[in-house]
């Protein structure tokens, strides 16, 4: 399944700007998924709901579903799951973009740079590309640089990413 994630600090603007470039490639009739990586605890659930008495139970899974939705919640340990489980798991669509992850290897990464954010824009190994609303920011080479406002252009840039990587 074709990935790519979305990189920077937090507070720059990385979940606006995924949530628009989702929205195009949608509007194009492509299928996409999200994954958010995230620091902090997060719990669907709150104590006294069934699902929370399930899990301090004991349970390993346990299962919210409904009408139009459903959600496993799988306890770990504390451990971070890595990005390449949890794709796996998912069911297959054309795209999924991913916020964070950026210690994973293996997929192409969007850095999102803002120009007045002090610290955005630091290269790693896999960038592909720097979203940016700086038109001075010098980009090394090979690196394209997208304009953070033009999320048409970037959900373009997503689509040949793929493309190429079909090709491989």
């Amino acid at each position: 399944m074709f990935a790519v994630g979305f990189i920077g600090p937090s507070g720059v603007g990385k979940t606006t700007l995924m949530e628009k470039v989702l929205a195009r490639l949608v509007s194009r009739g492509r299928t996409v998924s999200a994954v958010k990586s995230t620091h902090h605890d997060t719990d669907l659930d709150s104590p006294g709901k069934d699902s929370w008495r399930f899990r301090t139970a004991g349970a390993s899974e346990v299962v919210l579903a409904g009408r139009k939705r459903w959600a496993l919640m799988r306890e770990t340990e504390e451990h971070n799951v890595p990005l390449a489980e949890i794709l796996e798991r998912m069911d297959a669509v054309d795209i999924v973009l991913v916020e964070g992850y950026k210690g994973e290897e293996g997929i192409p990464r969007i850095l999102v740079h803002r120009k007045d954010f002090e610290n955005s824009a630091q290269m790693m190994p896999g960038i592909a590309a720097i979203a940016t609303d700086d038109p001075d920011l010098e980009v090394p080479e090979g690196i394209a640089k997208l304009d953070i406002n033009s999320p048409g252009a970037i959900a373009n840039f997503v689509v040949t990413l793929k493309a190429d990587s079909d090709h491989l």
